[in-house]
């Protein structure tokens, strides 16, 4: 049996044993060689977002507090045939055996590497209300309140309905393909039913279980066009082909913390898709501490 078949196994089976996925990720990682790849340069932007929908794009959903400049996983062998989907695989697996967390606050923050653009927070409770701070039109440091909804797919979404996802990765894709949003609000893919930015949302930006997590990043591993660039700062860089026709997506995994530590794909509320100058390092967590 190959690593990914046994990852595979592993994540078909309810309560997969710590020493096989222990093992698979061993193996991975004893195969893995070089050193992490130094940040190559960025490309300009290529769609300009309106200010509030950029500030709300980029949220990667972790369930625990993260920081950049982690150091370099080495999980797989950049170049390797099915290395992405191993990274994804990996990830799946280590997002499904993540301790549940939850609070008052889905609290995140984001920060844009090598700008003097402050970081920006926001802190969302369950009955919809938003607090923000830093984010463009509001007083500087000042935490405002603000009426920013969660979206998915061109339409508010709540906690409970995040939390009733299916964590079945063709469930979860049958899922998307059939929820209806706002034309406007939507990309052209989404219209189209493709299921990408919708699952990239789940991964990055909303506050969903363990076990939909996990659905997300092994529907994502079934996506053709994801290719590994190897080890970099901060986990593993994924590249993944635009649907729209765009510059490329790239995601930066840490597979072992089932976390997306970078990214330099914008995606506004409104259904906008753009492009960071530089990566964007984003951390999520539940809280109970009020915004101040």
């Amino acid at each position: 049996m190959t690593d990914l078949e046994e990852l595979s196994a592993l994540l078909a089976k309810p309560e997969p044993s710590a020493e096989m996925a222990a093992r698979s990720r061993r193996r991975l990682q004893d195969r893995a060689r070089g050193r992490a790849r130094r940040r190559i340069g960025w490309l300009a932007p290529g769609v300009a977002l309106a200010a509030a929908a950029a500030v709300t794009a980029v949220v990667v959903s972790t369930g625990a507090a993260t920081t950049a400049g982690t150091a370099a996983r080495t999980v797989t062998t950049a170049g390797a045939p099915g290395s992405a989907k191993e990274i994804l695989l990996v990830a799946a697996a280590s997002a499904e055996r993540a301790p549940q967390t939850s609070g008052t606050y889905w609290h995140v923050t984001r920060v844009f590497l090598d700008t003097d653009i402050p970081p920006m927070e926001s802190w969302t409770q369950r009955d919809g209300r938003r607090w923000a701070r830093n984010e463009p039109g509001n007083p500087s440091g000042a935490v405002v309140a603000d009426g920013i909804p969660l979206m998915l797919k061109g339409a508010e979404v709540s906690f409970e309905e995040l939390e009733r996802l299916p964590t079945d990765p063709e469930a979860l894709k049958a899922w998307i393909a059939e929820r209806k949003g706002r034309d406007r609000d939507m990309s052209a893919s989404e219209l189209r039913g493709d299921p990408l930015f919708p699952l990239v949302s789940l991964i990055m930006e909303l506050p969903v279980p363990s076990e939909v997590r996990s659905a997300a990043f092994r529907a994502l591993a079934t996506l053709p066009g994801v290719e590994s660039a190897g080890a970099v700062e901060g986990g593993q860089e994924l590249r993944i082909p635009d649907p729209d026709g765009g510059r490329e997506i790239k995601l930066v995994v840490d597979p072992e913390a089932a976390r997306v530590t970078r990214t330099n794909l914008l995606l506004g509320n409104n259904g906008s898709v753009g492009w960071a100058p530089k990566f964007i390092s984003v951390t999520t967590e539940w809280t109970d501490q009020l915004p101040q």
